[in-house]
């Protein structure tokens, strides 16, 4: 059983990571003007949700990989991936089935309330989101070991919390513009990293041990 769970883990991790990354790239594409509504918000929203179920799998397995005594680390883990997860499915789903399709028909001001703009009511579901995932990572270090490859994991992690103040002021400073939005740049490198070593690492990890 262990070893499927490594399995799912590693391959979760890599699906996480490469949808972040997949994310990352077609930000700065809309950011540089080379993407433009329909496509920009479709393959935005889409790529963020293609994050979601791999992640919340990956948490799951290093919580199922862990040893009893750290497992306390890896639940809070999960549950702050959950209060992520629920937001943001929240977000990325009325997003794409409901304001694309409205603002493609020229329906906007119907549905100006479901629109993620800045200071919106879906644009804090999204900062709570990307907050409860930086704070997973933090409370997440614990459970790793402060030796071989699971050390640089823990500063992988370390680096992606650090981050989470910077998306905070990205989402919650009173005037938003795209040269406030570079202040988390940052997370575009520390979150597909982290996913990724996390996934490595997990692979590796071969003990088998019961959850609490």
């Amino acid at each position: 059983m262990a070893k499927a769970i490594n399995e799912v883990g590693y391959w979760s991790g890599v699906a996480a990571f490469a949808s972040t990354l997949a994310f990352v790239v077609v930000q700065i594409m809309q950011v540089a003007g080379v993407l433009t509504f329909p496509l920009d918000e479709i393959l935005i929203y889409g790529t963020s949700l293609c994050i979601v179920v791999p992640f919340i799998l990956e948490i799951l397995a290093l919580h199922h990989l862990t040893p009893r005594d750290r497992q306390f680390w890896t639940h809070a883990a999960v549950v702050f991936t959950v209060i992520y997860a629920v937001f943001v499915t929240a977000n990325y789903v009325v997003q794409l089935a409901t304001v694309v399709p409205a603002k493609m028909r020229g329906a906007s001001e119907a549905i100006a309330l479901l629109e993620q703009t800045p200071h919106s009511m879906f644009w804090d579901y999204d900062a709570i989101g990307y907050i409860s995932m930086g704070l997973a990572t933090l409370v997440a270090v614990p459970a790793l070991d402060n030796i071989g490859f699971e050390r640089w994991v823990r500063w992988s992690l370390i680096a992606n919390a650090l981050v989470t103040p910077l998306i905070s002021v990205v989402y919650f400073y009173p005037t938003f513009s795209n040269t406030l939005l570079f202040l988390g740049f940052p997370w575009g490198i520390t979150a597909p990293l982290f996913m990724l070593m996390l996934a490595i690492a997990l692979r590796k990890r071969r003990t088998p041990v019961a959850a609490a």
